[in-house]
């Protein structure tokens, strides 16, 4: 029997995690289950730092960015002599179960836990969209918003100059956020992991768009890791008519106040891993995949390949 539930964020803050910690706070007091948030992710399990959460502890969070719990990475969690010491500490708080909300890293650790005794879910809270086992992820749609308005401004500058804007975005290994990015704003190229690089091919490109097409200014989004951007543009610059510009977004990607979207997304998903604890299920993370709320095994969605994106680069491709 579940008598109270902690519930944690780790790894990058994501818009929407407080909704998350909201939706999962509130459904667990309604079924008359104790809440107990952990500051600082799995660093918090380890240092036994945590508070009490009620009702009025959640009030006024579900509209605001970042994680009211904060996060901390914890590499050495993977020791189990520090799994045993997290576990410790939660049997001494009286945790029975635990809702974490976070990346890939942050489900092996729920994983580890679960198979220590204490039951866990999953929630996939990363602005990259990047994790297995769903279609999309808390604080995606929030990052997209960002990156479009951003981009935005940013044609406005460049059709006035004859510039290439060539807009780094976040996704490590994932070039959804690139991708949409790209589409939405109807930019002239999209670089992503998935699409592969040929600097010759993206400059001959911007070539043909400036001398063929007599385009009076060109956006290429590409994702983060790729390539030096700020290289690339003094490239094109060097071998195109266009007068090229790097802008990185950063970090500015995770900020913010949710979309509705994600607040919905977090709250729906809060509600099923507070569902699936109260049912003594474990070693679960939550998902949407083709937008019904579901879960799965930890392992089967680490183990399992991302949804295709291919039907989406046609279209960008039959776009431009």
């Amino acid at each position: 029997m579940v008598r109270k539930i902690g519930v944690l964020t780790s790894g990058g803050d994501a818009p929407g995690m407080n909704a998350a910690i909201r939706s999962v706070t509130r459904i667990a007091l309604n079924n008359g289950v104790e809440v107990v948030g952990v500051h600082n992710g799995y660093r918090g399990l380890l240092e036994g730092s945590f508070e009490a959460l009620g009702r009025h502890a959640v009030s006024d969070i579900l509209d605001r960015g970042g994680t009211k719990l904060g996060s901390a990475r914890l590499p050495e969690f993977k020791e189990e002599e520090i799994q045993d010491k997290c576990i410790k500490n939660m049997r001494r708080e009286g945790i029975d179960a635990l809702v974490v909300v976070g990346g890939d890293g942050s489900y092996r650790g729920a994983l580890a836990l679960t198979r220590k005794g204490i039951n866990c879910i999953g929630l996939p809270g990363t602005i990259d969209n990047d994790i297995p086992g769903s279609d999309f992820t808390i604080g995606f749609d929030t990052a997209l918003r960002t990156c479009v308005e951003n981009v935005d401004k940013l044609r406005d500058t460049s059709s006035s100059h004859h510039r290439c804007s060539i807009v780094e975005v976040m996704g490590n290994r994932c070039g959804d956020l690139a991708l949409y990015t790209a589409i939405s704003c109807g930019a002239e190229l999209v670089i992503t992991p998935e699409t592969g690089y040929d600097e010759l091919e993206v400059l001959e490109r911007l070539r043909y768009l400036s001398d063929a097409v007599k385009k009076n200014h060109a956006i290429v989004i590409i994702s983060e890791k790729i390539c030096d951007v700020e290289a690339l543009a003094k490239k094109v610059s060097l071998h195109t008519n266009f007068s090229g510009r790097a802008t990185v977004l950063g970090h500015i990607q995770r900020g913010g106040c949710p979309t509705p979207t994600d607040r919905m997304l977090a709250s729906r998903m809060g509600e099923k891993a507070v569902d699936l604890l109260m049912e003594g299920i474990g070693g679960h993370c939550v998902g949407i995949i083709e937008n019904q709320i579901t879960s799965m095994p930890i392992q089967e969605a680490l183990e399992r390949p991302r949804a295709s994106r291919k039907h989406l680069y046609r279209l960008f491709d039959r776009l431009v």
